[in-house]
């Protein structure tokens, strides 16, 4: 099932909202383990992505998360982001500290479960920052204490700032189209 949304160029999810989904080729096996796992508990409330997860075996997502890490190729990411912010999403990431879990470049992650993010898709990224405002939402949300601190100190318009510049950097992440699709 994964297949049909994160291995076409540019799908968009439609529900709850509007957005490409995330690239995942490339993203750390302990992440998306992480991801499912959250998505099965409930902790992430997106209804598709739950349906799906609801389904897997522990070591069905074990194997999901070494395949999607293996496709993302034998790209090197610099050290240091590709490209500077503006002055205004310099403060902006400064006071999320994002670099502190996500890496100066946003794509090495001081941890194998924090996701790499440097060079996904922006709308994704900010609907996922806007995730963690969100509570009480059947279908919406993310439940992590660290994220929701971070998020729930910025509006929407910064959120979105900050989601345009991490998405512009260079990144590991992309989209590898299965042959089975047409394209």
């Amino acid at each position: 099932m994964c297949l049909g949304c994160h291995n076409i160029p540019g799908y968009q999810a439609s529900f709850p909202e509007v957005h490409r989904v995330p690239m995942i080729a490339g993203q750390t096996p302990a992440y998306i383990e992480s991801a499912l796992g959250a998505y099965k508990s409930g902790e992430r409330k997106h209804p598709t992505m739950r349906g799906v997860a609801d389904q897997l075996s522990e070591q069905d997502i074990k194997d999901i998360a070494a395949h999607y890490g293996k496709l993302g190729g034998t790209a090197t990411v610099a050290e240091k982001a590709s490209r500077e912010p503006s002055a205004q999403v310099a403060a902006l990431l400064q006071k999320a500290a994002c670099v502190s879990c996500h890496g100066a470049n946003f794509s090495k992650p001081i941890a194998p479960n924090y996701p790499k993010i440097g060079g996904q898709h922006k709308d994704y990224l900010y609907v996922a920052l806007r995730a963690y405002k969100q509570e009480n939402n059947p279908a919406v949300g993310r439940n992590n204490g660290i994220m929701g601190g971070i998020a729930k100190q910025f509006s929407n318009a910064e959120l979105k700032a900050m989601a345009d510049y991490i998405s512009s950097l260079d990144g590991d992440l992309k989209t590898v189209p299965d042959s089975r699709f047409h394209h």
